[in-house]
């Protein structure tokens, strides 16, 4: 099945099969960028694992850990265009602060 992803003019979306979504901070330094797509890599699949484990408390924890790579990648919470750049860098370094810890 191809999907056709395509960009909005200003940037902020991609549309996916017709639905929209909000792309990453475009601000977001390279090093960021990948840990925070790390983070939500690890996040997804331990959803996965604690689904087919049953284990509903290790499933919120994961999908507590997809949200908080969200935020800091500028796809979920206050829109990253809405922010200023001393905003948008407490956002992803307060994620990762989390997440890392």
């Amino acid at each position: 099945m191809t999907r056709v992803v395509e960009r909005t003019d200003d940037g902020r979306f991609v549309v996916v099969d017709g639905r929209r979504w909000r792309t990453a901070d475009p601000a977001l330094p390279e090093d960021v960028r990948e840990r925070l797509l790390h983070h939500l890599g690890v996040g997804r699949s331990g959803v996965r694992t604690a689904r087919s484990a049953g284990d509903d408390a290790a499933v919120a924890a994961a999908r507590a850990r997809v949200q908080l790579a969200k935020t800091g990648l500028g796809e979920r919470g206050t829109a990253w265009w809405e922010q200023s750049d001393a905003e948008r860098r407490d956002r992803w370094e307060t994620a990762l602060r989390h997440l890392d810890g």
